[in-house]
């Protein structure tokens, strides 16, 4: 219990600096204007008025429930996306060599990765090409680095080629897979990564990763391998986004289902103990009890150590899989769906349509492909805003401050100015 104190008071710092404190009273059923779109806002609430504890049909036994998504939903980018990267910069796993490429190669097809991913030289790159150079510098990391099995600090082993070439190529294969194959085989993948390690391990990266993400800038990185270690899939570079933030106007809408006697639940496609973290931490300000969390879920030993393997019975929380999941564990528990469900994504967009007993669906804007259904359900937003009796709702969002904007609008970071759909 002790380290977990001690990590609070840099968290709360953190918080505070970057303006990521709770808006969220102590027992509020209303919502603060923030920067909710105010017709939004106004939904939200009416929702809440017309299901919650004060309403005349209200009963403690059979309450109503939202289901939110997490990453680009509840928070400002993406929690497993942000803990590989501090994984990779401190390089805390608990994987030997051989185990780690296991995990690495773990259902991923040989075929080449997209045209986009050729490397610097202009050709086309693969698993058997990538992995091989992966796990040699991997090896020396873990001969060399005391944190693993050698005797050297982080800022030694930092200095050494391997640990640029081991970094960027394990981000770049993260990327690579994400675009070239599907949602069934790239989603899994990352949480593999974990192999070797425990929950508490698990929490304790994700709590360490918010607070230090907390005080990066928002803004795009870019990472190269090295010239002089080019291995077999040659030089190759990757960029993303950094700067996750906690979302104010989520912390808040959180308490107020939960004072108004609604039942709070997450269904994430990201690994379960992460999500665990990151919405129950009370530092974080979601307050979200851990076991209300459905999420990737991976096998494990009897002494509780992560496997490399999918959770055997267990569907993907992503796209049909949220649906599935919902319905296995909630709709049977309660036996009616959720009254609200907030997502930003096409992994969302199954669990957005599947419920006849949703109300209202809240969509953070990210522009998404008018072909998707999450497009498709963007632009009913548009086209019945202002509508009482709309079911979806599209909340604006400023990717270079990392918060919501007061209107449906999206800005992309490196643009000026925002708009309704793509």
């Amino acid at each position: 219990m002790q380290r977990r104190l001690l990590l609070l008071t840099p968290l709360a710092a953190a918080l505070t600096a970057t303006g990521c404190a709770s808006l969220a009273p102590s027992a509020s059923t209303t919502l603060s204007p923030g920067h909710w779109d105010a017709f939004n806002r106004a939904q939200i609430e009416g929702l809440v008025a017309s299901l919650g504890k004060a309403s005349p049909g209200y009963s403690a036994a059979k309450p109503p429930y939202v289901v939110f998504d997490w990453d680009n939903t509840s928070v400002f980018l993406d929690i497993e996306e942000a803990s590989l990267i501090y994984q990779l910069e401190n390089l805390v796993f608990g994987a030997t060599p051989a185990q780690l490429e296991v995990a690495l190669r773990k259902n991923i097809p040989k075929k080449d990765f997209l045209p986009a991913y050729n490397n610097a030289a202009g050709k086309a790159v693969n698993i058997d090409l990538l992995v091989p150079d992966i796990v040699a510098s991997y090896t020396w990391l873990y001969q060399n680095y005391s944190g693993l099995k050698g005797s050297q600090p982080l800022a030694a082993v930092k200095l050494n080629p391997h640990y640029i070439a081991f970094t960027t190529k394990v981000r770049y294969l993260y990327e690579a897979i994400g675009d070239t194959f599907d949602h069934d085989t790239a989603y899994p993948w990352v949480t593999y990564l974990f192999v070797g390690m425990t929950e508490p391990q698990v929490r304790k990266l994700t709590a360490e990763t918010v607070a230090w993400q907390l005080k990066e800038p928002v803004a795009k990185v870019k990472w190269t391998s090295p010239a002089a270690l080019p291995g077999q899939a040659g030089v190759v570079s990757v960029s993303w986004k950094n700067g996750l933030r906690l979302q104010p106007e989520m912390q808040e809408l959180y308490a107020v289902f939960r004072n108004a006697g609604f039942d709070v639940w997450v269904c994430s496609a990201s690994f379960v103990d992460v999500i665990k973290e990151i919405s129950s931490n009370p530092a974080f300000g979601y307050d979200n009890p851990a076991e209300r969390v459905l999420a990737m879920e991976l096998e494990r030993d009897a002494n509780g150590v992560i496997q490399p393997e999918y959770r055997r019975g267990y569907d993907q929380t992503q796209g049909p899989g949220k649906t599935r999941n919902i319905q296995r564990f909630l709709v049977s528990k309660y036996g009616y769906g959720p009254s609200f469900i907030a997502g930003d994504s096409e992994g969302d967009q199954n669990m957005m349509a599947d419920f006849a007993d949703t109300k209202k669906v809240l969509i953070v804007n990210r522009l998404r492909d008018p072909k998707t259904d999450i497009g498709r359900f963007s632009a009913m937003a548009v086209q019945n805003y202002g509508k009482p009796d709309t079911r979806y709702l599209l909340q604006g969002r400023d990717d270079n401050l990392g918060q919501w904007v007061t209107s449906q609008l999206h800005t992309p970071l490196g643009a000026a100015q925002g708009k309704a759909l793509k």
